[in-house]
């Protein structure tokens, strides 16, 4: 079963991590380095990635002639999508434990963040009846 495991951030805004002392930034790096490797070794990382955060973000709708209508950017946004994984595992148990570990990643002075981590299952195609 795959799963999505999105990030989200703590308050403090979409760049907070960049005023983070010089060590605090590189431990909270280099964690996400090696969960993500641990996660590609054991065969459960199917993506992941950062994302920018949403002063750049737009909402697109399709209009009447189909060409892009955008609205935004949301920079007034507290809390946003950081980034994701997507997983490929046997049990939603699993998923969860992937999902507490990344929400563990270090802070400022090492602390864990214990940011939320949105676990939603991806939903299998359709029939090809349909």
């Amino acid at each position: 079963m795959k799963y999505m495991l999105m990030m989200h951030t703590p308050s403090g805004g979409p760049y907070q991590i960049m005023n983070w002392p010089q060590k605090d930034f590189r431990a909270h790096i280099d964690f996400m380095i090696r969960f993500s490797k641990k996660l590609a070794e054991s065969g459960e990382l199917v993506a992941g990635e950062g994302l920018a955060g949403p002063d750049q973000a737009r909402l697109v709708r399709a209009g009447k002639d189909g060409a892009p209508i955008t609205d935004g950017v949301f920079p007034e946004t507290k809390e946003f999508l950081a980034g994701y994984w997507i997983v490929d595992v046997e049990s939603p148990e699993r998923a969860y434990e992937i999902a507490a570990e990344a929400s563990a990643a270090p802070g400022p002075g090492g602390a864990p963040l214990n940011m939320a981590i949105e676990v939603r299952q991806v939903m299998s195609p359709p029939p090809n009846e349909l």
